[in-house]
């Protein structure tokens, strides 16, 4: 089942075209790394799946509704910086507000929406720490309650926005095999990184991008040079191909 289909996705931010004619399909079960260089579009293009980055035009679509219809199935992990670790919020109700559009606003949350977040919080191994303030977490503790806010809305479309930067590795591990394993489970994961050969060994799938999508595949497909280097803009002899293993 394709959980996820851009099709002919066309975005400008402030007059200038970032992206351009993207078309992405994710199935139940891919963990699919999308990979480009800085400006490349990567963020915009998981924003614009989410809705919050209206296109010129293509279209979006999650289990094959539109994603005004389907925006409840999707489970979204920003990058750090973007929420506000300052706010006098503990790690319990901090990841209850992702089911807010579950919810509904001005409304209570149910035994379903506190049974969710509690669920959520075991996967990331943060129930010991519910009732810490966001602000006194760690940097790994906190891309974790990213991820367990994320996963409270139980999605079927999984979206991480460089999830693994700034953690230690025992933490970078420790997701790596989560998200792992909700692939397994069927949902579709999507996650951008700078990590280029880590997501050669952990993802399924790799997307590359520059302004538009230049390839997609298995990583043992894509080991022609030329594409990594159309890609990053880098010369053919860069150790940067050298580290990858292409040729």
């Amino acid at each position: 089942m394709t959980a996820l289909s851009v099709r002919d996705l066309n975005v400008s931010l402030g007059g200038r075209l970032v992206l351009r004619d993207v078309d992405l399909a994710l199935e139940a079960g891919d963990f699919m790394g999308l990979i480009g260089p800085n400006g490349a579009g990567k963020t915009t293009l998981l924003r614009s799946v989410l809705g919050l980055v209206a296109p010129l035009s293509g279209t979006v679509q999650v289990t094959g509704a539109t994603i005004r219809q389907s925006r409840r199935h999707v489970g979204y992990v920003p990058q750090r910086h973007e929420f506000a670790w300052d706010f006098p919020i503990s790690v319990a109700d901090a990841v209850l507000a992702g089911r807010v559009r579950r919810i509904g606003w001005l409304r209570r949350a149910g035994v379903a929406d506190y049974r969710a977040a509690n669920a959520a919080l075991a996967r990331v191994g943060m129930t010991d720490l519910r009732d810490r303030p966001v602000g006194q977490l760690s940097g790994g503790q906190r891309q974790r309650v990213l991820v367990a806010r994320a996963l409270s809305v139980e999605p079927r479309v999984l979206l991480l926005d460089e999830p693994f930067t700034g953690l230690d590795v025992p933490t970078q591990e420790l997701l790596t095999d989560l998200f792992r394993d909700l692939s397994r489970e069927g949902k579709a994961v999507l996650m951008t990184t700078h990590d280029l050969v880590g997501a050669l060994h952990t993802c399924d799938k790799l997307c590359l991008v520059n302004k538009t999508v230049l390839a997609t595949g298995a990583p043992e497909d894509l080991r022609d040079a030329d594409l990594w280097q159309r890609a990053f803009g880098i010369r053919s002899g860069s150790p940067l191909l050298a580290a990858l293993g292409v040729n």
